[in-house]
């Protein structure tokens, strides 16, 4: 049995092609999600296979080559990102009909939802959730921050990931010129309008304050892998990615435009 790195370590493991990982209150909404994608032709995310006895959910592998921060190989290049950027807009079109299905009914997540619900976003659509193959994006994994939100609040918060605009600099990659070519070309492979690229900012410093504020809420619940978080000063690295986006605002959002 082979662990698989990841957010939550010496938790999730990978034997005979099979992922077992811990289930949340979220669970079997996120299984509902993943068998309306596989009903519909996307097989470009794991399957839902069932739980073991100890209740953890048991899904397929998406085989592909995996990366993490600091960007660098194929995840880095302008092809991962493009093909990225169009996997995304594949899964948000598919899950559109989902919201409008029985099963999104009764469905619970782990992140607030967002109204108006247009898709069922990924939550956290970040170069270290794909699978690629060479230098192409061709699988998505660990669907437990998806949640119904409009498709902006996803696309921002992937392309936050992906451009990458964070002052940290283990996970930064470029200048700020450089983010923002890669920030236009995320946009292009989607196919953003230019009234969406004009909101595009000021929606990624939403959808990330937003972020720290879950964060510091489930910390004040006693959320030990939050308290954790908070401790280690997680937090900080968004805020000062805030300002950061703030400061820049308008350089990046002029870069954006057809």
């Amino acid at each position: 049995m082979e662990e698989l790195q990841g957010g939550r370590e010496g938790q999730i493991f990978l034997t005979e092609g099979k992922v077992y990982r811990p289930s949340g209150f979220w669970s079997e909404s996120v299984h509902e999600l993943l068998y309306h994608l596989e009903s519909k032709g996307f097989y470009n995310a794991p399957k839902f296979l069932g739980y073991d006895s100890d209740g953890n959910e048991i899904l397929s592998f998406v085989s592909g080559d995996v990366y993490n921060y600091p960007l660098k190989g194929n995840i880095a290049t302008d092809e991962a990102l493009i093909s990225a950027s169009k996997l995304l807009r594949q899964y948000h079109d598919i899950t559109a009909s989902f919201i409008t299905s029985p099963s999104f009914e009764s469905s619970q997540w782990m992140l607030p939802s967002r109204s108006p619900y247009e898709v069922i976003c990924h939550g956290d659509f970040a170069p270290y959730n794909v699978a690629l193959d060479g230098d192409k994006t061709i699988g998505i994994f660990d669907f437990d921050t998806a949640h119904p939100a409009p498709r902006l609040w996803d696309i921002a918060y992937a392309i936050y990931c992906w451009a990458p605009f964070k002052t940290n600099q283990y996970d930064a990659l470029g200048d700020l010129t450089a983010q923002s070519a890669r920030a236009r070309l995320f946009c292009d492979g989607y196919g953003l309008s230019n009234k969406e690229r004009g909101k595009l900012v000021e929606t990624i410093i939403d959808r990330v304050q937003t972020l720290v504020d879950f964060m510091q809420s489930e910390a004040s619940k006693g959320n030990v892998a939050f308290i954790e978080n908070i401790k280690n000063g997680h937090h900080l690295a968004y805020l000062s990615d805030i300002e950061y986006l703030k400061t820049n605002s308008q350089f990046i959002t002029s870069s954006l435009y057809k």
